[in-house]
């Protein structure tokens, strides 16, 4: 049974071409996320990121490759790539031993990311690559949020959750998962989820080494839902400004860094990258909008049945409405 699929978030523009500043974090590594060594030695990415489960990771690359290819004939002549491919265990409910996802998904996951720029915000809970995710013992999948900062600057986080058990849920500061009963009958709630990928885009100037601070906070965002980054969990953070994005001339594996990526039409003080104490307010966003992307994946989810009769339940929203208005929340 297939509770798998793909979901692609796209910057804009040719990105092999114009390469994004980036950085990443880890809070637990029991995952992967291809192009990450990359990202952390040139402080750049150079493709769309991709997400899908964990044995589906060659197949979404070989794809990625592909289509990016077609897109450029720079590709593979002039300089390769590493797509940034991420990944999160979606097994308890789909059947890992398939291969299920082929290239038409991925195009159609790409296509589709291009397509909605601009337009409303993306589809939640259990689509995509989280359709077959489970969060803190409820549903979860892809979730996304957003903060604008005193600066003017927006900070996105799209998140695909797929970590911690039912005790830790916590909403605003309330334990809701302990309040909340349990899953009853004989298939009831999977064993404790491993992984959530956390994608962070600001349109600030920042360069790689605030990429990465801005990286690290998402984890913080993750704790206040409940993630204690367990042994079994991959909990991957990678966040990308386009503030000081470049063409590759300038911004090329090579020359990559502050200096480097501050070309032409750069935002910022005469740019320059955002840095020091100026940080902070991003670093606030970034914290608020991943648990936001936890707690949306979670409401947005329905309950889904997979393989084997497993079933994973969706968030009573209702009741945790009650339960956060009994504790003065709302």
């Amino acid at each position: 049974m297939a509770r798998t699929g793909v979901t692609v978030i796209d910057i804009g523009g040719n990105m092999f071409r114009s390469p994004v500043p980036a950085g990443g974090a880890v809070l637990n590594g029991a995952g992967e996320c291809t192009g990450f060594l990359a990202a952390a030695e040139w402080g750049l990415v150079e493709t769309p990121i991709f997400l899908t489960s964990t044995m589906q990771v060659g197949r979404v690359y070989d794809a990625a490759c592909e289509l990016l290819m077609a897109e450029d004939p720079g590709i593979g002549a002039d300089e390769v790539i590493i797509p940034v491919v991420a990944e999160c265990d979606d097994s308890f409910l789909s059947d890992a031993r398939r291969m299920q996802v082929n290239a038409a998904d991925v195009k159609s996951a790409l296509d589709a990311a291009r397509a909605g720029a601009g337009g409303p915000a993306p589809a939640e809970g259990a689509v995509g690559s989280g359709t077959g995710m489970s969060c803190l013992g409820f549903k979860g999948g892809i979730g996304s949020a957003s903060r604008l900062t005193p600066s003017g600057h927006v900070v996105g986080v799209l998140v695909m959750s797929n970590f911690g058990d039912q005790e830790r849920l916590t909403i605003d500061g309330v334990p809701v998962g302990r309040l909340l009963p349990a899953a009853e009958g004989p298939a009831g709630p999977p064993p404790p989820a491993g992984s959530c990928i956390v994608i962070a885009v600001t349109d600030a100037p920042l360069d790689p080494a605030g990429c990465v601070r801005l990286a690290r906070r998402a984890g913080l965002g993750l704790a206040r839902t409940g993630s204690t980054g367990h042994h079994g969990s991959g909990e991957i953070c990678l966040a990308l400004a386009t503030g000081l994005r470049a063409p590759r001339d300038a911004a090329g594996p090579a020359v990559a860094g502050p200096a480097a990526v501050a070309g032409p039409g750069a935002a910022g003080s005469e740019g320059q990258p955002i840095g020091g104490p100026e940080l902070d307010p991003f670093f606030a966003a970034v914290v608020e909008a991943t648990e936001e992307a936890v707690l949306n994946s979670l409401l947005a989810a329905p309950t889904v049945t997979g393989r084997d009769g497993n079933y994973s339940r969706g968030l009573p929203a209702d009741q945790v409405r009650q339960l956060l208005a009994a504790a003065g929340r709302l």
